[in-house]
């Protein structure tokens, strides 16, 4: 269904783009003229909710564009601004004409105010701080008015970069009154707080500062390098996603790059050689080995070696030293079965050139994994799934459903008497995997409800009659828990076949997008890959007939965490589509709990009494109250008396980390078998299974699984079968 509406939006938009786009002429290389069309089109006409291009969008689009720029006002000056007021309600016009003067100006000054904050910063850190100076800076930048001149733009840098430098100084000096404490040196005792004039004289204040301002300047010389390799391009794009947020804040437009990154992410699997980089002056430095890649197999190539050329099979190899780091990139991915020649400064100083075969590379840690949970007599199974991911070329290949029901047949076999489904920090994926999965849990029914814009609405329904896993259901969600993940839980919950532990609510978004590849689109293009578009076409409804939107789903039991006081929801993003509801769906609901309401309660009262739980909440007040602060000192004493009362707090809070649930976790037989030979797979479970086993979240999810299995008819009916046969 969702697969001939995204061919029948296509077959609108191509009509749309032959009417318009052929009777447009576009120089060759004015690639940023032709996508602001067509942009602007696929909006107007495939949008769930477009927007009127008038003067209130422009307004928007100018401040969000500037502020996306230069969000701490930094570069721009209040002349810089003023000058680009103009322009502040003629955006939509300009749109409307494919007209960039707008982003050509900004950007322009941009560059320039770049180049003159390298020479400003550099200044500063030339010159010592003085930290006994009684002056504070403040960190809410978007209450700040832009500078009124350079000189004022140099005092923002100067307190901006001391701040930087103060925290630095007073973690280095922490560092060295730690290393005396150890030492036994007798100028220090371990609860002092040393104000700045009576440092311990082996605490040297003039090298620390000035080691302290090194490390500023080479965070500010490795982020400008940064800059220094964007194009404009990538400027324009920045600009073209500013336009495109305004319709709602899941609607972005991808450049080719951008769409390969994403399709990587929703699939769990790219072609190439396995090893993630990062730019260095020297060249491309492997910071991390996948697991079970070519790399991985190969065995010649470590973390910390550097790449210096990279070469196809028998072609001359490329210098990559000072490359943009996508486009070195470029060079050393590949089909699965072809050769790339690599130049390496291994990591003890030695060059030796490295062949490896490139293959399908899957990153294991975007797919489900399981694991099992022993709790006194019984045992129970537990399986994260980080997101829903698919092939959007082959759903035939890996996926999420199908990965899960391989998870359930095995924790089945093991003899698991209840599952946990673990849906925290899952923001989505598709829309299939979830119906599908659902159809694991229930007999068959509807599962979620789509309306496009202007439509009818579709139900999206599980015709499968077998039910895969009918004994106890606890899923864990959070506030960070979003679109297909709010879908399952919210079916879960309507039909009461699930009980739903976790955050106050989800995080509420309740839209579907689809990508569309702007290529398909254009009747003709000389201009290469103009990248993706991914369109917000569609709202999903609960089965009860609520949307998910802004609201998200609540749970039944609610739990804090360090997240609860924090605005992290759909309703705290810019521009997000309304909360709405439609007629409920026909469905049943489960029959298998005798008493639902009564383990809910149940798990309330523990919640409630539970002294772990309590520090949490306390912990996540002290977090809002810190994010709060935003007016920092710079002089040293006071920093450091904040500090170090701050620390106290943080001290208190660090002995969740210890809270032992007295769980025991085991890897299943299949995955204990593959640790023969992967002892990173064995590395990265044993240290899950030891976060699991802190996780009183968990804990309770096994209390309420119990109380679930007591009154679970299911598990009744197959005891009773179990005990006629004997």
């Amino acid at each position: 269904m969702k697969k001939n509406f995204i061919l029948a939006l296509l077959v609108i938009l191509v009509a749309v783009a032959s009417c318009s786009f052929t009777n447009k002429s576009f120089d060759n290389d004015d690639k940023d003229k032709l996508l602001l069309d067509l942009i602007t089109y696929v909006l107007e006409r495939g949008h769930y909710e477009p927007k009127n291009l008038d003067d209130s969008f422009s307004s928007s689009v100018f401040d969000d564009f500037i502020d996306i720029l230069d969000p701490t006002k930094r570069y721009f000056l209040e002349s810089d601004v003023r000058e680009f007021e103009k322009y502040r309600f003629m955006i939509d016009d300009e749109i409307k004409n494919t007209d960039i003067t707008f982003f050509n100006i900004v950007y322009q000054r941009l560059m320039v105010r770049m180049n003159e904050a390298k020479e400003i910063y550099k200044e500063v850190l030339a010159e010592p701080f003085d930290f006994t100076l009684d002056e504070s800076i403040d960190i809410d930048y978007s209450e700040q008015e832009f500078a009124a001149n350079k000189k004022q733009l140099r005092e923002r840098w100067r307190k901006q970069l001391k701040y930087n430098a103060l925290s630095i100084f007073e973690n280095k000096v922490d560092n060295r009154i730690s290393e005396m404490i150890q030492n036994g040196d007798g100028e220090v005792s371990a609860d002092a707080v040393i104000a700045f004039n009576d440092f311990p004289s082996s605490v040297d204040k003039t090298v620390t500062e000035e080691e302290a301002r090194g490390n500023v300047k080479e965070n500010l010389d490795e982020y400008f390098d940064f800059v220094d390799d964007l194009e404009r391009k990538d400027w324009f794009v920045q600009y073209i996603n500013t336009i495109v947020d305004e319709f709602d804040p899941h609607t972005f437009y991808f450049a080719p790059e951008e769409k390969e990154r994403f399709d990587i992410g929703m699939s769990g699997k790219f072609e190439g050689i396995g090893a993630r980089l990062q730019k260095r002056p020297e060249g491309a430095k492997i910071v991390e080995i996948i697991s079970g890649g070519p790399v991985w197999r190969d065995q010649t190539l470590e973390v910390g070696d550097e790449i210096l050329k990279v070469g196809q099979e028998g072609e001359e190899p490329i210098d990559i030293v000072g490359m943009r780091l996508d486009d070195a990139i470029k060079l050393i991915k590949g089909p699965k079965g072809t050769i790339v020649d690599l130049t390496v400064r291994k990591v003890d100083g030695t060059v030796e050139k490295v062949s490896i075969t490139r293959d399908v590379v899957e990153l294991e840690e975007s797919y489900a994994k399981s694991a099992t949970i022993k709790s006194d007599d019984h045992e129970y199974g537990i399986i994260n799934l980080p997101k829903f991911y698919v092939d959007f070329e082959d759903y035939t290949e890996r996926n999420a459903a199908t990965d899960v029901a391989k998870e359930v047949d095995r924790l089945k076999e093991d003899g698991v008497e209840g599952i946990i489904l673990d849906l925290r920090d899952n923001g989505g994926g598709s829309l299939k995997t979830v119906v599908e999965m659902a159809g694991l849990f229930i007999k068959d029914g509807p599962i979620v409800q789509v309306r496009s814009s202007g439509q009818r609405k579709e139900v999206h329904e599980d015709k499968d009659e077998r039910i895969q896993w009918d004994g106890p259901l606890v899923i864990m969600v959070n506030e960070l828990s979003a679109s297909a993940s709010e879908i399952l839980a919210a079916a879960m919950q309507d039909y009461k076949r699930a009980v739903i532990i976790g955050s106050k609510q989800t995080f509420g978004k309740g839209t579907v997008q689809n990508v569309i590849p702007l290529d398909n689109i254009v009747r003709s293009n000389e201009h290469g890959d103009l990248g993706a578009i991914k369109l917000t076409t569609q709202k999903f409804y609960r089965i009860n007939g609520g949307s998910t939107q802004l609201e998200g789903v609540k749970s039944d039991i609610v739990v804090p965490d360090r997240y609860s006081y924090i605005d992290l929801g759909e309703r705290d993003q810019e521009n997000p589509l309304g909360w709405d509801k439609i007629t409920p769906a026909d469905y049943k609901v489960w029959d298998g709990y005798i008493d639902l309401e009564a383990t809910v309660e149940n798990s309330k009262k523990r919640m409630a009494n539970n002294p772990q739980i309590k520090l949490i909440e306390e912990n996540a007040r002290w977090i809002k109250e810190q994010q709060d602060e935003t007016v920092v000192s710079l002089n040293y004493d006071k920093f450091v008396t904040k500090e170090t009362e701050a620390k106290k707090l943080s001290d208190k809070f660090k002995s969740l980390r210890d809270y032992d649930s007295k769980l025991t976790f085991g890897s299943l037989q299949y995955e204990t078998e593959l640790f023969t030979q992967d002892s990173v797979l064995r590395e990265k479970r044993d240290r899950w299974h030891k976060d699991l086993a802190k996780d009183i979240y968990v804990e309770e999810a096994v209390n309420v699984l119990k109380d679930l299995q007591m009154n679970n008819i299911k598990s009744t009916e197959r005891k009773l079968a179990s005990s006629n046969k004997d």
